[in-house]
Protein backbone atom coordinates (compact mmCIF):
# COMPACT_ATOMS: atom_id res chain seq x y z
CA UNK A 1 0.00 0.00 0.00
CA UNK A 2 3.33 2.44 0.25
CA UNK A 3 1.76 3.32 3.38
CA UNK A 4 3.17 2.91 7.04
CA UNK A 5 -0.85 2.11 8.01
CA UNK A 6 -1.41 -1.20 7.69
CA UNK A 7 -4.18 -1.48 5.02
CA UNK A 8 -7.16 -2.63 7.48
CA UNK A 9 -6.89 0.26 9.26
CA UNK A 10 -7.07 2.95 6.30
CA UNK A 11 -9.73 5.42 6.80
CA UNK A 12 -12.31 4.55 4.16
CA UNK A 13 -14.56 6.95 4.27
CA UNK A 14 -14.04 8.54 7.75
CA UNK A 15 -13.48 4.73 9.27
CA UNK A 16 -10.85 2.22 9.08
CA UNK A 17 -11.61 -0.28 6.45
CA UNK A 18 -11.90 -2.92 8.78
CA UNK A 19 -15.07 -1.17 10.43
CA UNK A 20 -17.07 -2.16 7.36
CA UNK A 21 -16.42 -5.87 7.48
CA UNK A 22 -17.18 -5.96 11.38
CA UNK A 23 -20.57 -3.66 10.88
CA UNK A 24 -21.57 -6.49 8.43
CA UNK A 25 -21.10 -9.09 10.63
CA UNK A 26 -22.37 -7.48 14.10
CA UNK A 27 -25.55 -7.22 12.04
CA UNK A 28 -25.82 -10.44 10.44
CA UNK A 29 -27.06 -13.67 11.68
CA UNK A 30 -23.40 -14.68 13.10
CA UNK A 31 -23.58 -15.25 16.51
CA UNK A 32 -20.02 -14.33 17.87
CA UNK A 33 -16.98 -12.80 16.23
CA UNK A 34 -13.37 -13.37 16.44
CA UNK A 35 -10.81 -10.80 15.46
CA UNK A 36 -7.78 -12.25 14.64
CA UNK A 37 -4.56 -9.55 13.83
CA UNK A 38 -0.95 -8.70 15.50
CA UNK A 39 0.75 -9.16 18.93
CA UNK A 40 1.46 -5.59 18.46
CA UNK A 41 -2.09 -4.60 16.95
CA UNK A 42 -4.17 -6.06 19.69
CA UNK A 43 -5.09 -3.18 22.16
CA UNK A 44 -5.76 -0.57 19.69
CA UNK A 45 -8.21 -2.88 18.01
CA UNK A 46 -9.82 -4.00 21.00
CA UNK A 47 -9.75 -0.10 22.38
CA UNK A 48 -10.10 1.89 18.77
CA UNK A 49 -12.59 -0.21 16.96
CA UNK A 50 -14.27 -3.08 19.09
CA UNK A 51 -14.84 -0.87 21.71
CA UNK A 52 -15.04 2.68 20.06
CA UNK A 53 -18.08 1.36 17.93
CA UNK A 54 -19.63 -0.83 20.17
CA UNK A 55 -19.22 -4.18 18.44
CA UNK A 56 -20.97 -6.80 21.18
CA UNK A 57 -20.60 -9.38 19.02
CA UNK A 58 -16.73 -9.77 19.23
CA UNK A 59 -16.15 -12.04 21.83
CA UNK A 60 -12.31 -12.27 21.84
CA UNK A 61 -9.39 -10.00 20.06
CA UNK A 62 -6.38 -12.29 19.78
CA UNK A 63 -3.16 -12.72 18.14
CA UNK A 64 -2.49 -14.46 14.71
CA UNK A 65 1.01 -15.88 13.64
CA UNK A 66 3.88 -15.71 10.95
CA UNK A 67 1.41 -16.38 7.89
CA UNK A 68 -2.29 -16.24 6.84
CA UNK A 69 -3.18 -19.37 7.75
CA UNK A 70 -1.55 -19.63 10.93
CA UNK A 71 -3.65 -16.71 12.08
CA UNK A 72 -6.48 -18.65 10.59
CA UNK A 73 -5.97 -21.69 13.10
CA UNK A 74 -5.07 -18.96 16.09
CA UNK A 75 -8.50 -18.09 15.26
CA UNK A 76 -10.39 -21.51 14.96
CA UNK A 77 -8.41 -22.47 18.27
CA UNK A 78 -9.93 -19.35 20.09
CA UNK A 79 -13.78 -20.76 18.91
CA UNK A 80 -12.91 -24.50 19.88
CA UNK A 81 -12.00 -23.59 23.60
CA UNK A 82 -15.25 -22.35 23.94
CA UNK A 83 -17.45 -24.10 26.34
CA UNK A 84 -20.27 -24.31 23.46
CA UNK A 85 -18.28 -24.75 20.53
CA UNK A 86 -20.22 -23.31 17.20
CA UNK A 87 -21.35 -26.00 14.33
CA UNK A 88 -20.62 -23.69 11.46
CA UNK A 89 -17.73 -20.39 11.28
CA UNK A 90 -16.81 -18.29 8.83
CA UNK A 91 -13.55 -16.71 7.73
CA UNK A 92 -13.34 -13.42 6.26
CA UNK A 93 -10.72 -10.94 5.30
CA UNK A 94 -10.91 -7.59 7.46
CA UNK A 95 -9.57 -5.97 4.04
CA UNK A 96 -12.61 -6.59 2.61
CA UNK A 97 -15.00 -4.09 3.31
CA UNK A 98 -17.98 -4.67 1.29
CA UNK A 99 -19.17 -7.79 2.41
CA UNK A 100 -22.87 -7.59 2.75
CA UNK A 101 -25.75 -9.73 4.98
CA UNK A 102 -27.05 -10.83 1.63
CA UNK A 103 -23.54 -12.58 0.84
CA UNK A 104 -23.01 -13.88 4.49
CA UNK A 105 -26.51 -15.30 4.65
CA UNK A 106 -25.79 -17.49 0.89
CA UNK A 107 -22.66 -18.46 2.66
CA UNK A 108 -24.49 -19.87 5.84
CA UNK A 109 -27.06 -21.40 3.75
CA UNK A 110 -24.63 -22.71 1.45
CA UNK A 111 -22.27 -24.31 4.42
CA UNK A 112 -25.20 -26.15 6.26
CA UNK A 113 -25.80 -27.65 2.81
CA UNK A 114 -22.67 -29.04 1.40
CA UNK A 115 -20.53 -28.62 4.97
CA UNK A 116 -18.03 -26.12 2.91
CA UNK A 117 -18.28 -23.21 0.58
CA UNK A 118 -16.29 -19.94 -0.20
CA UNK A 119 -17.38 -16.85 -1.83
CA UNK A 120 -16.32 -16.06 -4.99
CA UNK A 121 -17.27 -14.84 -8.59
CA UNK A 122 -17.03 -16.07 -12.53
CA UNK A 123 -14.11 -14.22 -13.88
CA UNK A 124 -14.76 -11.48 -16.70
CA UNK A 125 -11.52 -12.01 -18.83
CA UNK A 126 -9.87 -15.04 -20.13
CA UNK A 127 -7.00 -16.49 -18.11
CA UNK A 128 -4.14 -18.11 -19.17
CA UNK A 129 -1.94 -20.58 -17.48
CA UNK A 130 1.59 -20.25 -17.98
CA UNK A 131 4.74 -22.07 -18.03
CA UNK A 132 8.11 -20.96 -16.07
CA UNK A 133 9.17 -19.21 -18.96
CA UNK A 134 5.98 -17.14 -18.99
CA UNK A 135 4.66 -18.99 -22.34
CA UNK A 136 1.24 -19.16 -22.50
CA UNK A 137 0.43 -23.34 -22.24
CA UNK A 138 -3.06 -23.53 -21.38
CA UNK A 139 -6.15 -21.73 -21.53
CA UNK A 140 -9.35 -22.93 -19.64
CA UNK A 141 -12.41 -22.35 -20.39
CA UNK A 142 -13.97 -19.03 -18.68
CA UNK A 143 -17.13 -20.28 -17.79
CA UNK A 144 -15.04 -22.66 -14.76
CA UNK A 145 -13.27 -20.44 -13.86
CA UNK A 146 -13.87 -17.91 -10.82
CA UNK A 147 -11.90 -15.42 -8.61
CA UNK A 148 -12.51 -16.42 -5.00
CA UNK A 149 -13.14 -13.91 -2.52
CA UNK A 150 -14.22 -14.42 1.12
CA UNK A 151 -16.12 -15.30 3.08
CA UNK A 152 -15.65 -18.92 3.18
CA UNK A 153 -18.12 -21.07 5.58
CA UNK A 154 -17.27 -24.22 6.74
CA UNK A 155 -18.71 -27.11 9.23
CA UNK A 156 -16.30 -26.07 12.01
CA UNK A 157 -14.93 -29.37 13.15
CA UNK A 158 -14.71 -30.05 9.40
CA UNK A 159 -12.48 -26.67 8.99
CA UNK A 160 -10.46 -26.91 12.41
CA UNK A 161 -9.35 -31.00 11.85
CA UNK A 162 -8.10 -29.88 8.46
CA UNK A 163 -6.15 -27.61 10.09
CA UNK A 164 -4.53 -29.26 13.08
CA UNK A 165 -3.27 -31.94 10.50
CA UNK A 166 -2.05 -29.10 8.58
CA UNK A 167 0.19 -28.22 11.18
CA UNK A 168 1.06 -31.36 12.10
CA UNK A 169 2.63 -31.80 8.50
CA UNK A 170 4.20 -28.68 8.57
CA UNK A 171 5.87 -29.55 11.90
CA UNK A 172 7.27 -32.45 9.97
CA UNK A 173 8.59 -30.59 7.43
CA UNK A 174 6.23 -30.81 5.04
CA UNK A 175 6.13 -27.22 2.69
CA UNK A 176 2.05 -26.18 1.73
CA UNK A 177 1.46 -22.82 -0.44
CA UNK A 178 -1.83 -22.47 1.11
CA UNK A 179 -3.54 -19.29 -0.27
CA UNK A 180 -7.22 -19.77 1.00
CA UNK A 181 -9.08 -21.67 3.17
CA UNK A 182 -10.71 -23.73 0.89
CA UNK A 183 -7.52 -24.84 -0.08
CA UNK A 184 -6.75 -26.35 2.97
CA UNK A 185 -9.62 -28.76 2.77
CA UNK A 186 -8.51 -29.78 -0.82
CA UNK A 187 -5.47 -30.23 0.12
CA UNK A 188 -5.24 -31.97 3.38
CA UNK A 189 -9.15 -34.00 3.06
CA UNK A 190 -9.92 -34.11 -0.58
CA UNK A 191 -13.01 -31.72 0.43
CA UNK A 192 -14.94 -30.92 -2.17
CA UNK A 193 -15.64 -27.01 -1.87
CA UNK A 194 -18.79 -25.64 -2.94
CA UNK A 195 -18.88 -22.17 -4.71
CA UNK A 196 -21.39 -19.54 -4.10
CA UNK A 197 -22.30 -16.21 -5.39
CA UNK A 198 -20.20 -13.37 -3.20
CA UNK A 199 -20.06 -9.37 -5.68
CA UNK A 200 -17.94 -8.27 -7.59
CA UNK A 201 -17.62 -4.90 -5.25
CA UNK A 202 -16.64 -7.82 -2.60
CA UNK A 203 -13.16 -6.41 -3.50
CA UNK A 204 -9.86 -6.99 -1.08
CA UNK A 205 -7.90 -4.01 -0.48
CA UNK A 206 -4.45 -4.62 -1.35
CA UNK A 207 -3.42 -1.81 -3.61
CA UNK A 208 -3.53 1.94 -3.36
CA UNK A 209 -5.71 1.50 -6.50
CA UNK A 210 -8.28 -0.58 -4.53
CA UNK A 211 -8.41 2.17 -1.77
CA UNK A 212 -9.15 4.39 -5.15
CA UNK A 213 -11.89 1.84 -6.20
CA UNK A 214 -13.63 1.67 -2.91
CA UNK A 215 -13.96 4.86 -2.47
CA UNK A 216 -15.58 5.23 -6.16
CA UNK A 217 -18.40 2.80 -5.24
CA UNK A 218 -18.65 3.64 -1.55
CA UNK A 219 -21.93 5.50 -1.83
CA UNK A 220 -23.42 2.56 -3.98
CA UNK A 221 -22.64 -0.33 -1.64
CA UNK A 222 -23.07 2.00 1.64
Amino acid sequence: MNNSVPKQYLLLEGKPVLYYALQAFEESMVDEIVLVTGQDEIEYCQKEIVEKYGFTKVIAVTAGGAERYHSVLCGLTELNCLKNRPDYVMIHDGARPFINDEIISRCAQTAEKFQACAAGMPVKDTIKIADDSLFAKETPQRKYVWQIQTPQAFAFPLIYQAYEELMKREQKGEVFAVTDDAMVLETICGQKVKLTEGSYENIKITTPEDLKLAKAFFPKIR
